[in-house]
């Protein structure tokens, strides 16, 4: 009769780990344990066609899949309320703006815009699919504290997710996007690091089960001093972590997408990295722990400049690279269009304008043709802030 499996071990990152998976190979040489194949998830070839389309030259991802607490937020800086038709209002703007598929390849939105339409009854992803934009969502149920840790949070959102996901496929969406995140400052504890992999990747799974491509994102978060070498050691360990457990839980790489940090000093740090420093950091860090097979690198921005977040973008696509590395930004694509349209109706074409000129130029960082001459003071601000959340 066979032995009854264990749980797969942990990476040699997290203490112990080598120990037990020496133990666990000697295991199962003794016991000689036949592992069952693997079923191939039905959507394998959608998967891997959806990512390429999302990867495709020149274009990159629009977020917009802030909760609607965030969206208040920012709606609150131009002087609205927080609420539905005010939120309505503003990704419409977004989402019809005409153009944008030549830049734009995926949006992610949050649940509510997934089922919102036009105010002529059109729905938000139907001007989407028009474009050949493909509409994503974003599935996690937030951050919250993690016990046992320093200080540290989790992501939560597995319960349920395969019947969110199924939902979201037959209303239109085609990927995903979980986001936890990780702190320089508070460790990070092996343990942190542990749950943000192994969270990725149940979610990665069940995605890939229910016909929606995920995008796996570990936010290294920007806060504190650390000069950009601590960033860069924190980044590698944190991905090699989770694609151990993507293997583990046999996640389709061709079907995922990935959605890291760019590897800076943090924001605090008394000395700030040129895009030239920032590309050879976070492309040395991609080479050691992304398998060629990943289709996509969708960078987030994480607080950084509009036009910051460009250049970075631009000096990583000098060279070839082994996947296409591009954008999946909220605010660098957002924050000149929020201050352009004050809420107002009459400023609703000019806002669309202030979209397609980030978007544009995104899409030239993309292909590496960026340059950055005429760039508005408001495209150089920065625009970190402290635990930001979504």
């Amino acid at each position: 009769m066979a032995a009854t499996m264990k749980l797969a071990p942990t990476s040699q990152w997290v203490s112990g780990g080598a120990d037990l998976r020496r133990s666990s190979v000697r295991t199962q040489v003794r016991r000689s344990v036949s592992v069952a194949p693997i079923r191939a998830s039905a959507y394998s070839d959608e998967l891997v066609q959806t990512a390429k389309s999302v990867a495709s030259p020149g274009r990159g991802i629009l977020a917009i899949d802030e909760s609607n607490a965030t969206c208040g937020k920012r709606l609150a800086s131009i002087g609205l309320d927080n609420t539905e038709p005010n939120r309505q209002a503003y990704r419409q703007l977004l989402l019809t703006t005409p153009g944008l598929g030549e830049f734009i390849s995926g949006a992610i939105l949050f649940e509510e815009t997934l089922y919102q339409s036009t105010t002529d009854g059109k729905k938000f992803v139907d001007c989407l699919r028009d474009q050949k934009i493909m509409p994503g969502i974003k599935v996690d149920k937030g951050l919250v504290p993690l016990p046992g840790s320093n200080n540290e949070s989790w992501c939560q959102g597995l319960d349920g997710l395969a019947s969110r996901c199924a939902e979201y496929y037959k209303q239109g969406a085609r990927f995903a996007k979980w986001r936890t995140v990780v702190s320089v400052p508070c460790g990070p504890s092996a343990l942190a690091v542990k749950e943000a992999a192994w969270g990725l990747a149940r979610y990665a799974a069940i995605a890939q089960d229910n016909g929606l491509v995920p995008i796996v994102e570990p936010e290294i978060l920007l806060d504190g001093e650390h000069p950009i070498e601590r960033t860069f050691e924190v980044a590698e360990k944190v991905w090699a972590e989770v694609f151990f457990y993507l293997s583990q839980n046999n996640v389709l790489l061709e079907g995922t997408l990935l959605k890291p940090s760019m590897v800076t000093p943090g924001a605090d740090h008394k000395t700030r990295a040129s895009p030239d420093t920032i590309a050879k950091f976070t492309l040395k860090m991609l080479r050691r722990t992304v398998p060629p097979a990943v289709p996509g690198i969708m960078f987030l921005s994480g607080g950084q400049s509009e036009m910051e977040a460009t250049l970075n973008l631009n000096a990583m696509n000098q060279s070839p690279n082994p996947w296409h590395v591009s954008f999946s930004y909220a605010r660098a694509l957002q924050n000149s269009v929020l201050k352009t349209w004050q809420g107002r109706p009459e400023n609703i074409q000019a806002a669309q304008k202030a979209l397609l000129v980030r978007a544009k130029a995104n899409s030239l960082a993309q292909l590496g043709r960026y340059t950055g001459e005429g760039e508005s003071d408001e495209a150089k601000a920065g625009m970190f802030q402290k635990g930001y959340t979504y």
